[in-house]
Order: structure tokens, then C-alpha cells, then sequence
């Protein structure tokens, strides 16, 4: 489920992954969300699989709104450009865009229901 990665083609905040390569994993703190510009990335909670997220897809944004650690580990599938949007700007766009904040709202929504799922 795409966030409009028109609110994000302008970022300057970048980061590039190899394929196989760990964004983050499943406790690390959280500190930004991410929004995948190029490539793949999958997510996975105790080894197995929660998502694949690509072009547009967003991923961290769970630690954000919860002000708790990250509750999965993202790793590339290919190679991979992301966006990287600061917890400040993130808290900012929620406030400031009510369509931002409706499609975070249903991204979390839909992978606590995978979660659920896989219980």
C-alpha cells in the first residue's frame, strides 16, 4: 500500500542498501521512517515473513508512532535507494497532512492484521 512518493521526491536525505544488506532490525531504536524509492525490502518479525515493501512503500513507521523500539527486521531484496524521513518531519507531515496520516494509519493497521494472522 504506496504512501504518495510525491511528498518525498525531493528528499536529500538518502540511503543506499546492497541486496541482503539489514536496514534496521527487530529492537534497535527508532528514530526515522523510510520510504523506498527504488528496489524491495522485506520485513520480518522472529524470522518470519511480515511484508515486502516496494517503490512508494514505507517501512520504521511503527516505532514512530509507538516511541518504542523497531518491531521487525528490514532487509534489502535488491538493491535499494530510500528516503530517509526524521522522526521531527515524520510527526510534522501526520500534523500538517491529513492524507499522510491516513495512509500511515492504514499501513499499521494492515500489517498488525498480518501479524495477527501469523499468531
Amino acid at each position: 500500500m504506496p504512501v504518495t512518493i510525491d511528498l518525498f521526491r525531493n528528499e536529500t536525505e538518502t540511503a543506499n542498501f546492497d541486496e541482503g544488506e539489514v536496514i534496521f532490525r527487530e529492537g534497535d531504536p527508532g528514530d526515522a521512517m523510510y520510504v523506498v524509492v527504488e528496489g524491495s525490502v522485506k520485513l520480518e518479525i522472529r524470522g518470519q515473513l511480515l511484508d515486502t515493501v516496494g517503490p512508494g512503500g514505507v517501512l520504521g513507521e511503527m516505532a514512530l508512532v509507538e516511541k518504542a523500539p523497531r518491531v521487525a527486521t528490514a532487509t534489502a531484496l535488491t538493491a535499494i535507494r530510500l528516503a530517509a524521513i526524521p522522526e521531527k518531519r515524520f510527526l510534522f507531515m501526520v500534523q500538517q497532512t491529513p492524507h499522510f496520516a491516513l495512509q500511515i494509519l492504514r499501513v499499521v493497521v494492515e500489517r498488525l492484521r498480518r501479524m495477527d494472522e501469523r499468531l
